[in-house]
């Protein structure tokens, strides 16, 4: 069989997200692009332009494995015209790229790809829900209008991914599409990745100027209103007020850094707190950390926290999204009110004076990270979800 022939037997796949920002979303959509099974899917992904302080995941695509496309249209405010031009540019995209499967991420992505792949006549349409795009702190019209675009969408999916089971329950409650359309396949790292990583904690101390032999508290998200950095640093205050020989570490960039560097000044902690952007070695920052905290303000299932259980660290997290599933109060880590950076200090505080305590929440996160989390599983998962429904279609 030739080339040319056996390319047309694969099952040709478009990938469709809003911008390819440092984030889990669009390392997840990333992943699953490069390590869907080559012998059977051939795969491209299309973003919009737009990149920003957070950092770009463009340079990792490996352009050898997954066609790219950048489509100046695709914005993520909304604007009518834009959109409108974005829907036409997809569906014509789409039709000429003779798509079996469309499968969009993020909320403008999801609404302008699935809209494109009805109008183009794709016969499979999925959607991964990373986190609902609406959430209780957008005014009352908005999160209407959000709610009314994915349930207009709903119909017309024939699955929805969810990366929690608490996103599948809200998507159920809110009429966007019955049960039997969503199904959780978590959002998975590189476990292996994680595990092994060679946290060597004087160098980092070294590399950061951090008072050498004490404990670091740290986390890693971007500095956007949803990860809510501002309530890490209310944190840290908090908890130098009552144990001022600790260490706070930050992993992260975004359009927040100037309110929060102001922040870390009036507050005055900067001789405890390292802002220290973005990083290539994440997984050996992590690792070099003894505590993990995380206080978004809503979330899908945030991808930092298996990868900071795997490395052996209690975790302190808000209970927002997918963190429950992850989390289990009182036995790995603890999980606090959205919003609440006092029983986030309160928490830490504890961790910090009793160092069994730490290891023991540690080590039941590490062995009680389910499998699933790995970056292989969710692929495999994903895999049988687009055969299955070529089989509905009697396209299998």
């Amino acid at each position: 069989m030739s080339n040319e022939s056996h390319h047309e037997d694969r099952v040709r796949v478009l990938h469709v997200i809003t911008r390819l920002i440092v984030g889990g979303a669009q390392e997840n959509t990333i992943d699953t692009c490069h390590r869907l099974d080559r012998s059977r899917y051939d795969v491209d992904l299309v973003a919009g332009p737009q990149l920003g302080s957070e950092g770009e995941l463009v340079s990792t695509i490996d352009r050898s494995m997954v066609g790219f496309t950048v489509l100046r249209s695709l914005g993520r405010e909304l604007n009518p015209l834009k959109d409108l031009i974005a829907l036409i540019a997809l569906r014509r995209l789409m039709r000429k790229g003779r798509y079996r499967i469309v499968h969009t991420h993020s909320s403008k992505a999801g609404i302008l790809g699935r809209l494109a792949a009805r109008l183009a006549g794709v016969p499979v349409i999925v959607h991964t829900v990373h986190g609902w795009g609406f959430h209780d702190g957008m005014g009352r019209a908005r999160k209407r209008l959000y709610v009314t675009l994915e349930r207009t969408c709903g119909r017309f999916t024939d699955r929805l991914i969810t990366v929690s089971e608490r996103d599948a329950n809200t998507g159920v409650d809110l009429g966007i599409a019955p049960k039997e359309k969503f199904v959780t396949i978590h959002s998975a790292i590189d476990l292996r990745t994680a595990a092994r990583a060679a946290g060597d904690r004087e160098r980092i101390r070294k590399i950061f100027d951090l008072e050498p032999g004490l404990p670091v508290v740290g986390s890693v998200g971007r500095l956007s209103p949803q990860k809510a950095p501002m309530l890490f640093m209310e944190m840290a205050a908090a908890v130098l007020k009552r144990v001022p020989r600790v260490n706070f570490l930050y992993v992260g960039d975004g359009p927040l850094r100037g309110e929060v560097e102001g922040m870390i000044g009036q507050l005055g902690i900067a001789d405890r707190v390292r802002l220290v952007g973005l990083r290539r070695d994440v997984p050996e920052l992590v690792k070099s950390m003894d505590i993990f905290v995380l206080l978004s303000l809503w979330e899908g299932l945030p991808r930092t926290i298996p990868q900071a259980m795997a490395a052996g660290l209690p975790v302190v997290a808000s209970d927002v999204g997918g963190a429950g599933e992850l989390v289990r109060d009182g036995v790995s880590g603890f999980l606090v009110p959205a919003g609440d950076y006092a029983a986030a200090a309160e928490r830490v505080i504890r961790l910090l004076g009793d160092v069994a305590l730490r290891r023991r929440m540690g080590e039941e996160g590490r062995i009680s990270l389910p499998a699933d989390f790995s970056v292989e599983t969710m692929v495999r998962r994903i895999e049988g979800l687009y055969e299955g429904l070529l089989r509905e279609k009697g396209l299998g």
